[in-house]
């Protein structure tokens, strides 16, 4: 038989009043549905949508720049590459320097794709920060955050 005490019901509710984890990852969540149902015509999700324009960049991508760039860890990225990869949106090839690492390069059908994504973003992105009182001073604290 157990002895702990049960926490009181009021400090649930003040978690769920006052938390900013818990916030932060239902806005994430439901910013990241309206994206997905956007981007669905495409079969494309809106974390894939950031990868691919992670690729994006003068310099050469590797799974470690994208990681820190995107500020996760080097396995979700694999991860979430390789579907990518099958579809043909992007290319791995070996790193002449350093034979642990792989280049990622967006193919041209990975540049396609973002080309036909843009206007769904910038669609989407104008209709969420129009229900929000002031979206640059939202997105600069969240930079801050980061």
């Amino acid at each position: 038989m157990s002895t702990t005490e049960s926490l009181p019901l009021a400090a649930s509710q003040r978690v769920y009043r006052s938390c900013l984890c818990l916030h932060s990852q239902r806005a994430a969540r439901a910013i990241g549905r309206r994206f997905d149902n956007a981007f669905r015509p495409l079969d494309l999700t809106n974390g894939q949508f950031s990868l691919l324009h992670s690729l994006n960049r003068s310099e050469v991508a590797t799974v470690s720049r994208l990681a820190a760039l995107l500020a996760m860890d080097r396995t979700t990225v694999t991860a979430a590459l390789k579907p990518l990869e099958r579809r043909g949106l992007l290319e791995s090839r070996p790193n002449p320097e350093d034979a642990r690492s792989r280049h990622l390069f967006l193919t041209p059908d990975g540049h396609a794709l973002l080309a036909q994504a843009m206007p769904i973003w910038e669609r989407t992105l104008a209709e969420l920060e129009a229900t929000l009182p002031d979206a640059d001073r939202l997105r600069s604290e969240l930079r801050g955050l980061a």
